[in-house]
């Protein structure tokens, strides 16, 4: 069992192979923490808790116990004697939102639960995993906070939710409620987090800590491009290989808020959840609310010792279906090939060269539905555009199919046009405030998906189009941000749910629809990566990572996404040149090597390449199924960081993959600006020192302590944008 109660001591701890996670029941009820970190054997741990009395005129509890100011707390509440940032805050009937828990019960049991209507990760086994629940109670409201905790037994991974039940006859609202929340008894640290804009998404950045609040958030709806909700702290002196980090990843897809604060005694907590601005949730007696997961991950190898356990906790126990494990079949998408600007016959001469050059499915995207030959019209109509699939979508597929090529289809599900047949007949079935304009963005307005019934309009369209042809691939994409975000269907106590309500309702959806159609490859899209979180992964097992599809600017996106997600769930395609967002030209091979980093694919049109092209893709083709499993499933190294490496005179990029058993490694090294007479040497990561390994296609053989102790030398001429794979295998 990977959690025990020191009955004596009352305390928890939490082991996971190389961490542990402790707290305790003070003698009034509250609950301490004692301490993350390192893995520890003990439970005598009580005198961690110690701390100074008075902050600045603090308050002792009422039985003169506990400074709730100074305290390390496990869950700290609102308006008692705690006041740092709080993680629950409810407002009972007396309308005051002081909000007290304390200890009332516990139990430790084998395997994980599901969270009601939410995402989260899972146990395929029951001993995968353990879990502790405890409850807290709160006497005034009656309100009944359980606090789940699961320790993964082969990961060092620790999940964390909460749920608040209303167990009283009267109502009360919750004003704010974290996900979680780990108090430090210092501040040596510098917190790490991914921000970025369309086309620029997730860029890592790190600042030293500061007295009182700094922090990320999303009030767009969605976890959006700016902020991914993700955040790690990384003790001073740590690197991509040595040093601690605690990482933060909350499974969520909407308004999101992760808060770090410093006080004055130089201890720092951070809590992570759904953004409290705008949100409030009304529980009437008996009803319950669950919060989104957090996952907190320890490294004391460095920030990629933490990117190799989230890779392999959403690779193998977040992502689900089929496709979690099937190889994934190499894309076409008919976006950047032709825009609006196809038909029939154009998607079938696409798929006739993409069937000659070893390319498996082609996607038809965003133009074939309603009367859209623009993006100002017809979301929400999901039926045929005769004039341009004529005689009919099964017709089309079944063309498609016969040329041995699986066919796929895009929708934006949640949106809807003020120009569109739906929108006529029901334009109150958007996001809307009575007696406010509708802000509107790119023509579209949101639906409103907290309500059943658009959900089941939206569903019946998008089910009656996918049993009509054999469509394998859904592109699901999202590309506005939601503002008066307002329901008719919900009284004035409850307008600030529909926020929550709305992502509640997309996950239904989402969920209908991949058990309607088990065998359908998902891919997640939000005008490319605005909403590329764990969330998404749970029913979505790859997201087109960004609409930049330029190489070299996808370097510093890819790389930042790897410090969460795993390469199996960043889409990435080569794209024409010049490219279509930067007009910059890189060579059909560096394009190649970097999209295989990824679920690979193309975005472009194959009928325009030239015959040294198509030999290109055939080579890039075979190269994907021989290196599919080491890139997919392997242990991932980021060896140059695009981002950092910029003041050097090569500005470059790379990283390594490397296979389960150690025996199979693929470098891929990418100059982006290059400088006469430069010395390049870099030192490759996770091999085994005792094996031989010989690069495939000089002959050359190496230890594996020489690989990684010396280096491989790319100390020769480069020109920009060029990009050189090296593939190693043990003898």
């Amino acid at each position: 069992m990977a959690i025990i109660f020191d009955f004596e001591r009352k305390v928890f701890r939490l082991d996971t192979p190389q961490s542990s996670y402790a707290m305790y029941i003070s003698e009034s009820g509250f609950l301490i923490h004692l301490y993350y970190g390192a893995k520890i054997p003990d439970t005598d741990l009580i005198y961690l808790a110690k701390r100074p009395n008075t902050v600045s005129f603090s308050a002792l509890t009422a039985d003169q116990k506990l400074t709730l100011d100074s305290a390390l707390l496990e869950y700290p509440t609102n308006g008692i004697s705690d006041m740092r940032s709080s993680a629950l805050s409810i407002r009972g009937f007396s309308g005051n939102s002081a909000t007290d828990i304390r200890y009332r019960s516990h139990r430790i049991y084998s395997g994980k639960p599901k969270i009601p209507g939410l995402p989260a990760t899972y146990a395929e086994n029951e001993n995968d995993a353990d879990t502790l629940e405890i409850v807290m109670y709160d006497e005034l409201w009656d309100a009944e906070i359980t606090l789940f905790y699961t320790a993964f037994n082969t990961l060092d991974a620790i999940t964390r939710s909460v749920r608040v039940k209303n167990n009283g006859t009267k109502a009360f609202d919750i004003e704010r409620v974290h996900s979680s929340a780990v108090d430090f008894y210092d501040d040596n640290f510098e917190m790490l987090h991914l921000e970025g804009r369309w086309g620029k998404e997730r860029t890592p950045v790190k600042r030293r800590l500061m007295y009182g609040l700094q922090g990320i958030q999303s009030k767009r709806g969605s976890s959006s491009h700016n902020h991914n909700p993700f955040v790690a702290l990384c003790r001073d002196g740590w690197t991509e290989e040595s040093g601690e980090v605690y990482g933060f990843s909350l499974v969520y897809s909407g308004n999101f808020s992760a808060e770090v604060e410093v006080d004055s005694l130089n201890s720092t907590r951070v809590l992570m959840g759904i953004n409290p601005t705008d949100f409030g949730w009304h529980l009437d007696a008996g009803e319950s609310f669950c919060t989104p997961e957090t996952v907190m991950v320890y490294s004391n190898e460095g920030l990629g010792k933490m990117s190799r356990t989230y890779h392999r906790l959403y690779r193998n126990n977040l992502c689900r279906g089929e496709w979690k494990t099937k190889k994934r079949p190499i894309i076409v998408n008919n976006w950047e090939a032709t825009y609006f600007g196809f038909d029939d016959d154009k998607l079938v001469a696409i798929a006739k060269e993409a069937s000659e050059l070893g390319i498996e499915m082609l996607v038809m995207d965003d133009g074939w539905f309603g009367k859209r030959n623009t993006d100002n019209c017809s979301l929400g109509d999901w039926y045929v555009n005769q004039d341009k699939i004529r005689g009919g979508l099964k017709q089309l597929v079944d063309r498609v199919n016969a040329l041995g090529i699986k066919f796929g289809i895009w929708f934006e599900p949640e949106m809807i046009s003020p120009d569109s047949d739906l929108f006529r007949e029901h334009p109150d079935w958007c996001l809307h405030v009575n007696g406010r304009e509708c802000s509107i963005a790119r023509s579209q307005y949101v639906l409103d998906m907290s309500r059943k019934d658009v959900r089941d309009n939206i569903f019946e369209q998008m089910s009656k189009i996918l049993s009509n042809a054999n469509i394998e691939y859904v592109k699901w994409d999202f590309n506005r941000n939601l503002t008066e975000v307002g329901s008719e269907q919900l009284p004035p106590e409850r307008q600030k749910e529909v926020g929550h309500r709305y992502v509640l309702g997309v996950y239904e959806l989402l969920e209908r629809l991949v058990t309607e159609f088990p065998k359908l490859l998902l891919e997640g899209c939000s005008g490319g990566g605005g909403r590329f979180d764990p969330g998404m992964l749970y029913y979505s097992p790859q997201i087109w990572t960004s609409d930049d599809t330029d190489a070299i600017e996808r370097l510093e996106i890819q790389n930042g996404t790897s410090i969460v997600y795993p390469p199996s769930t960043m889409s990435a395609h080569v794209s024409a040149i010049p490219n279509h967002q930067t007009g910059r030209n890189t060579s059909f091979k560096t394009r190649g090597d970097v999209a295989m980093a990824g679920a690979f694919g193309y975005e472009l049109d194959l009928t325009k390449l030239s015959e040294e092209e198509r030999e290109l893709v055939r080579k890039q083709v075979r190269t994907y199924h021989e290196f599919y499993d080491t890139i997919q499933n392997g242990e991932y190294y980021r060896l140059i960081n695009p981002t950092e490496d910029k003041s050097n005179p090569t500005c470059s990029a790379a990283w390594e993959s490397v296979s389960g058993d150690k025996r199979d490694v693929i470098v891929t090294y990418v100059v982006m600006r290059t400088s006469v007479s430069i010395s390049r040497y870099v030192r490759l990561r996770g091999l085994d020192p005792d094996l031989t390994y010989t690069n495939t296609e000089s002959g050359e053989s190496y230890s594996g302590a020489l690989l990684m102790n010396a280096g491989i030398n790319l100390s020769w001429n480069h020109k920009d944008g060029d990009s050189t794979v090296i593939h190693f295998k043990a003898l």
